[in-house]
């Protein structure tokens, strides 16, 4: 029960990541806030969590909305009372090279995965100071490590590592720990919902035994593990990291 006692606010909860993070900490005691789009797999989290021993506080919100984004915290802190923990896991993925990323595109990837972010530890900061809590980002392995077709993912979570390095340094004086994880590819929605259809996943899901050195792609599971870890007292003395959960891609070259 690592967690008892704590409140955690997880984006991106009605899903994938955010999902299996959600389940992991209200099993280790965590008090919580959950948000995400969609408000029937929403509440079955919330169930999920309701039998691991947890009472998570629901708030549907699209984080692409800045008036969504701005109430979150405000919303956590006045239920909950304190906040001690964010957990950043909404994020968006759209294919496209810059021969046909459009403007439209760029600005939704980048206003998910960067500016809605930035505006959520703005304004958990001064509660995260007052408690000497943590932020964990989930970024991702395409942060880095470039690849061909997905310009504007890739440099979302290329801006997302440094905004993490850069608020660990500027939080450290409070005691405020941030860290992101960077997970390679793992069995969720994510690339479905950014364009591929059900036979391209599974060739996608199949070339992954190859582009990872464990031989396989990851699950939710296990980058929520890492999640918790980097969120509990027993990362104290770690801040400003990238932790791959990748099972070694970023460490591969093609030969």
């Amino acid at each position: 029960m690592a967690f008892a006692g704590k409140v955690v606010l997880v984006t991106g909860a009605s899903s994938g990541i955010g999902a299996a993070t959600a389940r992991l900490l209200a099993a280790r005691g965590a008090t919580l806030a959950l948000t995400g789009r969609r408000a029937d797999n929403l509440q079955r989290v919330a169930a999920d969590c309701e039998g691991a021993g947890g009472r998570p506080f629901t708030i549907e919100a699209e984080l692409a909305r800045e008036a969504d984004t701005a109430q979150l915290v405000e919303r956590a802190v006045g239920h909950h009372g304190r906040l001690d923990v964010l957990v950043n896991c909404a994020g968006i993925l759209e294919t496209g090279s810059v021969e046909n990323t459009s403007l439209a595109q760029y600005d939704r990837v980048m206003g998910v995965n960067v500016r809605a972010v930035y505006q959520l530890s703005t304004l958990a900061a001064p509660h995260l100071i007052a408690s000497r809590g943590n932020i964990v980002n989930v970024s991702s392995v395409n942060g880095l490590r470039s690849f061909p077709g997905l310009l504007a993912y890739n440099t979302s979570k290329a801006a997302l590592d440094q905004l993490t390095r850069c608020l660990a340094l500027e939080l450290a004086p409070h005691q405020v720990r941030v860290n992101s994880v960077n997970p390679g590819v793992i069995i969720t929605e994510l690339q479905k919902r950014g364009g591929l259809d059900d036979k391209a996943y599974a060739a996608f899901l199949e070339r992954s035994k190859e582009t990872h050195a464990l031989g396989r792609p990851g699950q939710a599971e296990e980058v929520a593990a890492a999640i918790a870890f980097l969120a509990s007292d027993e990362a104290s003395f770690i801040t400003g990291a990238t932790l791959p959960v990748d099972g070694g891609r970023h460490a591969m070259c093609p030969r």
